[in-house]
C-alpha cells in the first residue's frame, strides 16, 4: 500500500482510505518517472501537533495546514512524511466555502505533488499547484463515482 493514513490524538472522518492510496500511487506514477516503490505516511493531526513540528523542524511559529518532508533515500523509490492539521482544513473548507471533505482531499493531494516536485511559493507556483490540486480533486471524486 502507497499511502497510509494515521490519526494523532485527532478524528479526521477519512473515508475511501484503500481507494486514495490507490490514487496517490496513480498521481506519483504520472509525475515521476522511475519510480518503482511509493510509501506515504499521513499524520492526521491538531493545529498544537503540527505547530511543534514546524517549530521544531522549520523554525517556523506559526500555524500550517501541511508540512511534508521527502525522507526517499533512493532514486527509485518515493518516501514521504506528511503532517496534517484537521483543525486547519475544517477552518479553511468554511473560509473557502468547499466542503471539509474536499479540503481534505486537496490538502493530501498537496503533499503529494510536493512529492513530485511542485512548488508554492512563487505566485507561478502557486497557481501551478492550485492547477494541479484542482485536477487531482476531480480525477479522484471521477474515480470515487465509478
Amino acid at each position: 500500500m502507497p499511502a497510509t493514513f494515521t490519526e494523532h490524538e485527532i478524528k479526521a472522518k477519512l473515508t475511501n482510505k484503500r481507494q486514495l492510496s490507490a490514487y496517490l500511487d496513480k498521481l506519483v506514477d504520472s509525475h515521476l518517472e522511475g519510480i518503482k516503490k511509493v510509501r506515504l505516511n499521513y499524520i492526521l493531526c491538531s493545529d498544537d501537533y503540527l505547530l511543534g513540528i514546524n517549530v521544531q523542524f522549520l523554525h517556523h511559529n506559526t500555524l500550517t495546514d501541511i508540512i511534508t518532508f521527502d525522507l526517499s533515500e533512493s532514486e527509485d523509490t518515493l518516501t514521504g512524511e506528511i503532517y496534517l492539521s484537521v483543525e486547519r482544513v475544517a477552518e479553511n473548507a468554511a473560509k473557502f466555502g468547499v466542503s471539509y471533505t474536499d479540503e481534505l482531499h486537496r490538502v493530501i493531494f498537496h503533499g503529494a505533488l510536493h512529492l513530485c516536485g511542485f512548488k508554492d511559493k512563487k505566485p507561478a507556483d502557486v497557481q501551478e499547484m492550485r492547477k494541479q490540486e484542482d485536477k487531482c480533486l476531480s480525477a479522484y471524486k471521477k474515480e470515487l463515482s465509478k
